[in-house]
């Protein structure tokens, strides 16, 4: 395997015309392949605009299989640029059941694997669970030619338990395709905690596992489609961090970008020697994480 990697991202504004918006991710990913990226994340759900801020059945017609036109499209690009693509996919596996589903592409076109979103989340704003069946494939990482991925999807990241499962099942590195942002009505400094502590929980899962973490986010403001909210203003800040959570390359919060940074993989190995968390894991008394509360 090919040390240093270098991985790309890119950070998109997304409308409701489908055709734009796989556009605009097909022209940073060739952006980023011309840059020397290996690798490239797009970010979740990035054929389409956040869907989930409103209940909507006519919505469900935007699914679409896997394998499926996008994945074919995608395919098609992974090969011609000789690169690992991951996308993001709302995934119509059967009448009534739909996944939010990441899939890789290989360097052939081939799809590598897939991942189902684990955690759903329903909240204002997020009312995923009106639309998505939680994963059933586990926390499975996907072997492809550019590393042994952890994909996980936004609402993923703030579980420290789904981080360490891909990491004990082999992965070499994490990603995390995203769709998060601020409600519009709140102020700087709630803005700027959430933002925070968004970045610092994923940088700790870096941290905890020894490698690398790749984060690409969406930005932009998309409104409320039933004018019932002020919309979500997505706040991009999209990154690479390294082993030891250091930041590698940050997007802004405030317009489209395409990152691209090279990974040390062998400095992996290296901290895990210096940090080992893996070795003094008390496996013997973790059994209480198997209960949703308490004793």
């Amino acid at each position: 395997m090919k040390n240093p990697l270098t991985v790309g991202l890119v950070q998109q504004s997304c409308t409701e015309d489908r055709r734009a918006n796989l556009d605009a991710s097909i022209a940073g990913i060739r952006e980023a392949a011309a840059r020397g990226a290996e690798l490239v994340l797009l970010q979740e759900l990035h054929t389409g605009v956040y869907f989930c801020q409103n209940e909507d059945v006519k919505r469900f017609d935007q699914a679409e299989p896997i394998p499926g036109p996008t994945t074919e499209e995608l395919g098609e690009l992974a090969k011609e640029l000789h690169i690992v693509i991951v996308g993001s996919l709302f995934e119509r596996r059967a009448p009534g059941v739909y996944h939010n589903t990441a899939v890789a592409l290989e360097r052939d076109g081939s799809l590598a694997g897939i991942y189902r979103k684990m955690h759903i989340p329903h909240d204002p704003g997020f009312e995923e669970k009106f639309y998505f069946t939680p994963g059933d494939l586990g926390f499975a990482p996907i072997a492809t030619s550019a590393g042994v991925l952890g994909v996980l999807v936004c609402w993923d990241q703030w579980y420290p338990e789904a981080a360490r499962a891909m990491a004990l099942h082999g992965a070499s590195l994490l990603l995390y395709p995203t769709a998060i942002g601020w409600d519009p009505t709140d102020d700087d400094a709630e803005k700027t905690r959430q933002r925070e502590a968004w970045m610092t929980i994923q940088r700790a899962h870096a941290v905890a596992n020894g490698m690398p973490v790749v984060v690409c986010n969406r930005v932009g403001l998309e409104p409320d489609p039933h004018g019932r909210t002020a919309g979500i203003q997505f706040w991009g800040s999209s990154f690479i961090a390294g082993p030891q959570g250091e930041i590698l390359a940050e997007a802004p919060t405030d317009r489209p970008a395409v990152l691209v940074a090279e990974i040390d993989r062998a400095r992996s190995e290296n901290v895990r020697r210096i940090w080992p968390f893996f070795r003094d894991r008390r496996i013997d008394a973790y059994h209480d994480l198997l209960k949703r509360y308490g004793k």
